[in-house]
């Protein structure tokens, strides 16, 4: 099964950032960039968590969240694969940044303390 893992679906062990958080974006990169091209199947949760050595419902976890943001979409038996909605996702992220840009402009808030905000809110997010 270790061919069956892509290189992309890695944990760093040092890193601050919590292994399921690590997987979300990992793979939302690898939909993003082309790697993991729309109909890509993704390793079954159970091998992929035995795999990166960790809990099972941490893998769960990640797919039930890049399924809610449509990056991926879960067809039971059939496994969990990159869909077409990761581009709707997209769309909504950069309507979502539009609307914050001209909220930002209008209050006359400086970039790099826009940029701050944001990523403080990803952070609580």
């Amino acid at each position: 099964m270790e061919q069956d893992i892509p290189r992309w679906l890695r944990l760093d062990a040092t890193s601050a950032v919590p292994p399921f958080e690590q997987l979300k974006q990992a793979v939302l990169a690898a939909a993003n960039s082309g790697t993991a091209a729309v109909g890509t199947r993704l390793p079954p949760v159970r091998i992929l968590a035995a795999h990166l050595g960790i809990a099972a419902n941490t893998v769960a976890r990640a797919y039930r969240e890049l399924e809610q943001a449509g990056v991926v979409e879960t067809r039971g038996r059939a496994g969990t694969l990159i869909s077409a909605g990761g581009d709707e996702a997209r769309r909504k992220v950069a309507e979502a940044a539009d609307a914050f840009a001209a909220v930002v402009h209008a209050a006359g808030i400086a970039e790099p303390d826009a940029v701050a905000l944001v990523r403080a809110a990803l952070r609580r997010a």
